[in-house]
């Protein structure tokens, strides 16, 4: 079996993806397995897939769109194998198509799937720089073991071709997630390789129906709050960050007020992390009383472990909250 599953969820984004391909063609580690889940694409994204190689398994089972698995399989579920690696041996591609239903429920679809020690999220926009599966790999056969959840690297701008927020200070050899901003040893994104029997243990995410802009760093912040990472201070993967309409990052006020009861609940649980700093909880509490006016909940202090917090953030959070209305309206 392979150590890694590259995974990649996706949306109506055939015109990028072929470059996340390409770049897992010219891996010079053919040690890993690429995941495609199709969020519910219309714009041809599975019939170029199918185009990539030759069907080995032409069914498997099938996901809801929150991406838990069901009772049936079809043949929305198949596994080619792409004869157009460099390194002579075929490329294992696995794709699952299911319901839209945002880009955390690719992440439980994908969670529930692989089976390879080591996993990691490469965007449909994103692509790997040729060596990143050999580096990961070798990491983690030489430092890896049940003390760490995974591997930190750096994400870097297809631009510049530099480390989005710079590199990790020399000599770091590991450190938790959260310690990178609460401690400002790093400014910038950054690209985990977690372990996959970690992940399971905390997919899948339960989200809310309509609500599609939950953060599947949900996820990532229970695991990385218990176990450090390694850090691997090169580019594993490079950003090509999409602006407009394609842009999540962009769309963040949006998604505030599309998905309240999701940010709600990242934000409980972004204040009961151990490794978050007082400031860093307080401004969690900031958020959350604000998606919870977005959300009209009744029960905003009854469900919060941090009710004093809570109660002292209101003020601050009825600012974010109107502000966001503001924005949104001029949007």
């Amino acid at each position: 079996m392979k150590i890694l599953t590259v995974f990649t969820p996706t949306y109506n984004r055939k015109h990028t993806l072929r470059r996340t391909y390409e770049s897992l063609c010219h891996q010079s580690s053919n040690d890993f397995d690429w995941l495609i889940i199709d969020d519910g694409s219309s714009d041809g994204t599975r019939e170029w897939v199918e185009g990539l190689g030759k069907k080995i398994v032409f069914s498997g089972i099938s996901f809801d769109w929150m991406g838990r698995p069901l009772m049936h399989v079809d043949d929305n579920h198949f596994v080619l194998l792409s004869f157009n690696n460099i390194s002579g041996k075929p490329l294992r591609i696995e794709y699952i198509y299911k319901p839209n239903g945002g880009l955390y429920t690719g992440y439980n679809t994908a969670y529930a799937t692989i089976k390879t020690e080591l996993c990691v999220c490469i965007d449909s926009d994103d692509f790997m720089p040729d060596d990143a599966v050999e580096k990961i790999v070798a990491m983690w056969k030489e430092k890896g073991s049940d003390h760490y959840c995974g591997i930190e690297g750096l994400d870097f701008d297809i631009h510049t071709n530099q480390p989005i927020g710079g590199y990790f200070p020399d000599g770091l050899k590991e450190i938790y997630y959260h310690e990178l901003y609460s401690k400002k040893i790093h400014r910038g994104d950054t690209k985990q390789v977690l372990r996959t029997d970690l992940m399971k243990q905390v997919a899948p995410m339960e989200g809310f129906e309509g609500e599609k802009n939950f953060n599947p760093v949900y996820m990532l912040l229970q695991v990385c709050d218990k176990y450090p990472m390694l850090v691997l201070n090169d580019n594993l993967c490079t950003v090509d960050y999409q602006i407009g309409l394609d842009s999540m990052s962009q769309a963040i006020l949006r998604q505030y007020t599309n998905s309240p009861r999701s940010f709600a609940k990242l934000r409980l649980l972004e204040m009961s992390l151990q490794h978050n700093t007082l400031k860093d909880r307080f401004r969690s509490a900031i958020h959350y009383v604000s998606s919870c006016i977005i959300s009209r909940d009744g029960n905003w202090l009854k469900n919060s472990n941090y009710k004093a917090m809570t109660l002292l953030a209101c003020p601050i959070g009825l600012i974010l909250y109107l502000y966001i209305l503001y924005k949104n309206r001029s949007i």
